[in-house]
């Protein structure tokens, strides 16, 4: 079976992270105790009350670094498709494309490292050869942080200090390093009333000496070095702000008025220092604060021997940076880290999501060098 007809399997799962990957999770389950794997499944119940699930298999002595896949099962939501006669669950090939919800991102880097075990199946491994599939990914990397606590395979993974590889898209180039990200929620409280009553309290004036505070923040971050790291592009935070009073008519007066926060962190920046400084501001301003979501950037030395020999298994001449963020941000145990997946980022999230029947194959047979460089011909 090769990496299209996994594909082709795979998206018809509509395993939007809103909704459980309990299905997609039994097939990928199934497909790797069928390639030998012995396979840990790691259920939990989300916020929201729903399943989700964190699928992962490993096969080869315990001895030895060997090679760890990561990926995720989740895909976004699909508001809307460009095709009328194929939904974004129907897979649909053209001559160069396969197009479908998750064909990029990312089920079609995990079927090429299913169609890469099976490539190696017969082989003899000498070091351990292990796939994560987390959940959640897409809405603040929560299977991944879930696998870090409480799964017995990954333990072993870190204990080997297996090289690991994080399939997200990069057009199969090798990259050494991605952007983190803090997210926060600051929250005023009022008190909802008939605006003619004049008996309300309305929690946007409330807000206001908060938002002048962050205009004010973001005037200081803007060309500062503080807030600067040239490994990256762009080199800056991204701090983006949006403001939400949720009041249903013009004559009401809001009893919340709720702002997000988000930047992205890197390692050169202090991003301790900085949600803090946000959240004392929110905190002498009378309104609450609550950290959404932590996660860390991914940094390894582009000089490194992991990066050195990515880039000649490869062939590209050298690594690259990237400003998104991966479930990587979680397993910084790992001393050795790349992001490396087929397919195109840019077609990410789009309602014509697809992949290149070329990045397919090339995908495949990278990954085959991958297990054989590293799991089957000794290279510990």
């Amino acid at each position: 079976m090769n990496s299209l007809t996994f594909l082709k399997q795979l998206i018809p799962f509509p395993s939007v992270s809103c909704d459980s990957n309990a299905d997609v999770s039994r097939w990928v389950e199934q497909t790797l105790q069928s390639l030998g794997f012995t396979t840990e499944w790691l259920e939990y119940t989300d916020a929201e009350g729903v399943t989700k699930v964190c699928v992962s298999g490993q096969k080869g002595p315990a001895t030895g670094r060997g090679l760890a896949y990561f990926c995720h099962t989740d895909v976004v939501p699909v508001s809307s498709w460009s095709f009328a006669d194929s939904g974004p669950w129907e897979p649909l090939q053209t001559d160069s494309r396969l197009y479908g919800r998750g064909s990029c991102d990312m089920k079609g880097s995990l079927a090429c490292m299913l169609a890469a075990a099976k490539n190696t199946l017969n082989d003899t491994l000498t070091a351990p050869l292990s796939i994560v599939c987390t959940a959640d990914e897409e809405i603040g990397l929560r299977g991944a942080a879930h696998v870090v606590g409480h799964s017995a395979l990954y333990r072993s993974i870190v204990g080997c200090q297996s090289r690991a590889i994080i399939g997200e898209p990069t057009l199969l180039n090798v990259v050494h390093a991605h952007k983190g990200g803090r997210s926060m929620k600051v929250t005023s409280h009022g008190i909802a009333a008939h605006s003619s009553t004049g008996k309300g309290r309305n929690a946007n004036f409330a807000m206001i000496p908060f938002l002048t505070a962050m205009h004010q923040l973001c005037q200081e971050i803007d060309g500062c070095s503080d807030y600067l790291d040239d490994r990256y592009d762009p080199p800056t935070i991204n701090l983006n702000l949006g403001i939400n009073d949720h009041t249903e008519a013009l004559n009401i007066t809001p009893a919340q008025s709720v702002c997000t926060i988000n930047f992205r962190t890197m390692p050169a920046v202090d991003t301790d220092a900085l949600v803090q400084r946000i959240q004392d501001t929110a905190h002498q301003c009378g309104l609450t604060f609550e950290l959404m979501f932590g996660g860390n950037p991914v940094f390894t030395d582009p000089g490194s021997p992991f990066i050195r020999e990515l880039l000649q298994l490869t062939g590209c001449q050298q690594s690259q940076t990237v400003p998104y963020g991966t479930d990587g941000s979680c397993f910084t145990e790992l001393s050795d880290i790349a992001v490396l997946g087929p397919g195109d980022i840019r077609q990410a999230h789009t309602d014509d999501e697809w992949i290149s029947l070329e990045q397919m194959e090339q995908g495949t047979a990278l990954y085959t060098r991958l297990i054989r460089q590293w799991c089957v011909d000794g290279k510990n």
